[in-house]
C-alpha cells in the first residue's frame, strides 16, 4: 500500500497503459455511478490488499472512467466493481458486489469462474482469475511481420492448440500449450499447410459447462471455446509458463516460429456473444459495465436478451462504442500479437443493426474490410448465425472471404455418388461463380472444405451414417443430423477389408477434389492420418482423446499421409489450380492451346447437362487468359458411380503426352507421382477409371 500513488488519470483509450512510474487505467461504462479497482497481491488472493474509489468529479471523462497508480508494473493483478441501477427492465445490471473482469484485459490469472462456485464469496474469489498488467513493449520480435501469403496460394489447417499435443501420443515436453504446437511444426512444414486456423484461443472458461458424460460420470468442458470472456487475452491454460502474463509471451514465441516457418496464425474470433448468458447468466464484464449498450435486449422487455447465437444473448456489434471495442481488438491482435488474420463465428450476427434486423450496409462488417491496419489481413465469414441470417454469397462489407457449405454439401453429395449431383459439383470445383461473381469477387473468396471443427471428421464421413454423441450427456440430440455421410455397409469401424478399401478411396477422392478446385482448400488437423472422433460430430465438450490428435495416426496411416502431402505439393507448384479470376472458356491466342477449362462427359463429347450423372470430367488450359505463368495442361476424370467406366481421354495439346499424376483407386503410395514420376499414357485414348475413383492427367 505504501509503494503506490494515486492520481486522477486521463482518458487514455480503456484498458491499461504501462509506463515507467506505473500504470493508466480506463474503462468504459456510461451509466454507472461509481466504479471501483480493486488490487490483488496474488491470484490466489480471496481479498483485494487495496482498493480505489473513482470519483466521477476527477475520475471520469465523458463514459471514460479513469486513474493512474504510481508503483504498478506489469504482472500485477486487478479486477474492477462498479455500482449503479439494477433495473433490468431498462437494461441495467450494476451490481457492486460483483467482481468484474476489464473487457480489454491482455491476460488473466489461473483459474475458473465456474469451476469452484461455492458458498462464501471470500472462498469463491480464492479461485478467480484476476486480470495481469501486460506490457507489450516487453517482448522482442525480432524482424517478424504477419507473412501476408496471397489467398490463391494459401492452404488452411483448422487445429485446436491444446488437442494438437495434449494426447501422450504427441510425445512433445510440453503437451496442449503453444509450445506444444512449436514442437510439432516440423510436421506441419512437412505436410506444406500455408496457415494455421487456431479454434478460439480468446480468454474463456472450460469449466461453464455442466453436463457429465453418462457413461464415466466425468463432467464435461467446454473444450472448442465458443464462450469468450477475455477478447484481448490468449487462454492461459494454452500455456506452459503460468506465471501472471506468461501466457502472452508463450503466445507470441508460438506465432513467431510459425512465421519463421512460413506459416501463417488465423485465429477464430467469437464476437456475436459472451460467456455472460441470458437474463438467468453470470455478469463477467459487458453486463456489469453497461449491459444495455453492449447486448441486443427485447425492445419493450429489456431484462430478457435477444439470442441470434444459440446461446443465450447477442452482441450489439454495429453501436459505435462495441463497433470501436471490436476494432480495438483486431489491431491488437495483428498489432502486438501479429496473427495474419480471422475468422468470424457466426458473422451474419455482426451484420445486425441496432434492432437485430440484419443489414446489407452493416457499418462494422465495412469497417473491417476498409480499415487502414486490418487492410493486408485475412478476413474470413462463417455467413449465417442462429437467428436465420444466411449471407453466403452476400456477405456485406467489400474483400470478405466466406465458409462456403455450399462446397462442402455439393461435394459431399457428389462423392457419395447422390443422383445428378454433378452439375453442382462443377460449379463448386470452378470456384462458385454463382455464389461470388456478382458481388465482384473471384474464387479465392470461397474458403472450400468438406469438414470443420463441426461435425464429422473426414474419416468419419465415411464411417457412420448417423451421429454417435451419446458421451456428450445430451442424449444424442446435440449436433446435426443432415451429414451427408455413408457407411458403406457398416456403422462404425471394421475389418472388412472391401468395406476398408472403399472408405480409403473415398478419403482420397474428399482430398483430391478439395486441392485441385478453385477456391481456397481448408481441412480440419487430423483428416490427413483418418482422425475419428468415433461417430461423434459435435465434440465441443470432448477434451479428452475423442478430441485429440493421436499421433499414432501418423505411424498407422502414412500413406494416407503421403497422399495429403503430396496432393498439397501439388496444387502448390501448379497455378491452373490457383486461379484469382472465374474461367472465361476462351482459348489464348495460341491455336494449339486449349481453353482455360473444358468440359467433358466420359466418352469425350461436350455433356449434356440435364443428363450427367455421378461422372464429371474436364481439362485446365495450362496457358489460358489469367494465369501469372504458363504451367501445365490438366485432365481430371471423376467417377463416383458404382460401375467401373471406360473414358475417353482428350488429345493433348500439340507435342505433349498425357502422364498419370493421381489414381485414387490405387492403394499404394503410387497413387500419385510426383516431379518427375508421373506415369506415360503415350497414345493412350481409353481409361478404365474404377468406381469411386478421380483420375488425374498432367501434359508434358
Amino acid at each position: 500500500m505504501d509503494s503506490i500513488r494515486i492520481s486522477a488519470g486521463k482518458a487514455l483509450r480503456p484498458g491499461t497503459t504501462v509506463t515507467a512510474k506505473g500504470v493508466y487505467f480506463s474503462v468504459f461504462s456510461r451509466n454507472a455511478k461509481k466504479v471501483f479497482l480493486d488490487l490483488y497481491s496474488s491470484p490466489e488472493d480471496a481479498m483485494p490488499y487495496h482498493t480505489i474509489e473513482l470519483n466521477p468529479e476527477t475520475n471520469r471523462t465523458g463514459d471514460l472512467w479513469h486513474v493512474f497508480v504510481e508503483g504498478l508494473k506489469p504482472g500485477d493483478l486487478y479486477l474492477y466493481r462498479v455500482d449503479g441501477p439494477f433495473t433490468p427492465g431498462r437494461g441495467h445490471r450494476f451490481d457492486k458486489n460483483q467482481s468484474l473482469f476489464d473487457p480489454r484485459a491482455k491476460a488473466f490469472s489461473e483459474g475458473s469462474v465456474f469451476k469452484y462456485m461455492l458458498p462464501g464469496k471470500d472462498k469463491y474469489m480464492e479461485k478467480y482469475p484476476k486480470c495481469v498488467i501486460v506490457d507489450d513493449e516487453d517482448y522482442d520480435w525480432e524482424d517478424d511481420k504477419p507473412l501476408s501469403i496471397p489467398l490463391e496460394k494459401s492452404i488452411i489447417y483448422e487445429m485446436h492448440v491444446k488437442g494438437f499435443t495434449a494426447s501422450p501420443s504427441s510425445e512433445v515436453e510440453h503437451p496442449g500449450t503453444y509450445r506444444g504446437v512449436i514442437e510439432k511444426i516440423p510436421y506441419l512444414q512437412s505436410l506444406g499447410v500455408s496457415a494455421v486456423e487456431l479454434l478460439p484461443v480468446m480468454e474463456f472458461d472450460e469449466y461453464e459447462n455442466t453436463n457429465v458424460n453418462p457413461r464415466t460420470g466425468a463432467r464435461m468442458k467446454n473444450y472448442w471455446g465458443y464462450s469468450t470472456i477475455g477478447f484481448f487475452a490468449p487462454k492461459c491454460s494454452y500455456a506452459s509458463d503460468r506465471s501472471p502474463g506468461g501466457c502472452v509471451r508463450e503466445f507470441k514465441d508460438m506465432v513467431k516460429a510459425l512465421h519463421n516457418a512460413g506459416i501463417e496464425v488465423l485465429l477464430d474470433v467469437v464476437f456475436n456473444h459472451t460467456a455472460e448468458g441470458n437474463e438467468n447468466g453470470i455478469s463477467l464484464n459487458f453486463r456489469g459495465f453497461d449491459n444495455s449498450i453492449f447486448y441486443h435486449l427485447v425492445h419493450d422487455h429489456k431484462e430478457y436478451y435477444m439470442n441470434y447465437s444459440g446461446c443465450g444473448n447477442a452482441v450489439n456489434a454495429n453501436h459505435p462504442v462495441v463497433q470501436d471495442f471490436i476494432m480495438d481488438c483486431l489491431h491488437y491482435w495483428v498489432l502486438e500479437m501479429h496473427v495474419d488474420g480471422f475468422r468470424f463465428d457466426l458473422a451474419s450476427e455482426l451484420t445486425r443493426d441496432e434492432n437485430g434486423f440484419p443489414s446489407d450496409i452493416a457499418p462494422l462488417t465495412k469497417r473491417i474490410s476498409e480499415d487502414s491496419i486490418l487492410r493486408n489481413t485475412k478476413i474470413i465469414a462463417e455467413p449465417w448465425d442462429c437467428g436465420g441470417a444466411y449471407q453466403i454469397g452476400n456477405f456485406p462489407g467489400g474483400r470478405w472471404c466466406e465458409w462456403n457449405d455450399h462446397y462442402r454439401d455439393g461435394i459431399r453429395r457428389f462423392i457419395r455418388g447422390d443422383e445428378h449431383t454433378s452439375n453442382e459439383a462443377a460449379t463448386r470445383i470452378a470456384g462458385s461463380n454463382d455464389l461470388y461473381a456478382l458481388s465482384g469477387r473471384g474464387p479465392i473468396h470461397s474458403i472450400n472444405f468438406v469438414t470443420a471443427h463441426d461435425g464429422f471428421t473426414l474419416n468419419d464421413l465415411v464411417t457412420y451414417n448417423s451421429k454417435h454423441n451419446e458421451d456428450n450427456g445430451e442424449e444424442n440430440r446435440d449436433g446435426n443430423d443432415n451429414n451427408l455421410s455413408y457407411n458403406y455397409g457398416y456403422e462404425g469401424p471394421v475389418i472388412n477389408p472391401k468395406i476398408e478399401k472403399v472408405r480409403t478411396r473415398q478419403i482420397k477422392n474428399f482430398f483430391t477434389t478439395l486441392l485441385i478446385s478453385q477456391g481456397t482448400p481448408m481441412f480440419v488437423a487430423g483428416d490427413e492420418v483418418r482422425r475419428t472422433q468415433n461417430g461423434n460430430n459435435n465434440a465441443y465438450c470432448q477434451d479428452n482423446e475423442l478430441s485429440w490428435f493421436n499421433w499414432d495416426d501418423v505411424k498407422n496411416n502414412s500413406t494416407m499421409f503421403d497422399f495429403v502431402q503430396k496432393l498439397i505439393t501439388l496444387r502448390s507448384q501448379h497455378p491452373v489450380f490457383q486461379r484469382r479470376n472465374f474461367f472465361g472458356g476462351a482459348a489464348t491466342s495460341q491455336f494449339d492451346n486449349p481453353p482455360d477449362i473444358s468440359w467433358f462427359n466420359f466418352d469425350g463429347t461436350v455433356p449434356d447437362w440435364k443428363k450427367m450423372n455421378r461422372y464429371l470430367g474436364f481439362r485446365l488450359g495450362g496457358k489460358a487468359n489469367g494465369l501469372p505463368r504458363d504451367d501445365n495442361d490438366f485432365f481430371v476424370a471423376m467417377n463416383m458411380d458404382i460401375h467401373d467406366l471406360t473414358i475417353t481421354i482428350p488429345k493433348p495439346s500439340a507435342g505433349r503426352t498425357w502422364y498419370r499424376a493421381i489414381d485414387t483407386s490405387i492403394e499404394n503410395k503410387t497413387s500419385i507421382l510426383l516431379g518427375g514420376d508421373e506415369e506415360t499414357l503415350n497414345s493412350q485414348e481409353h481409361y478404365v477409371i474404377l468406381a469411386n475413383s478421380i483420375l488425374v492427367l498432367i501434359s508434358k
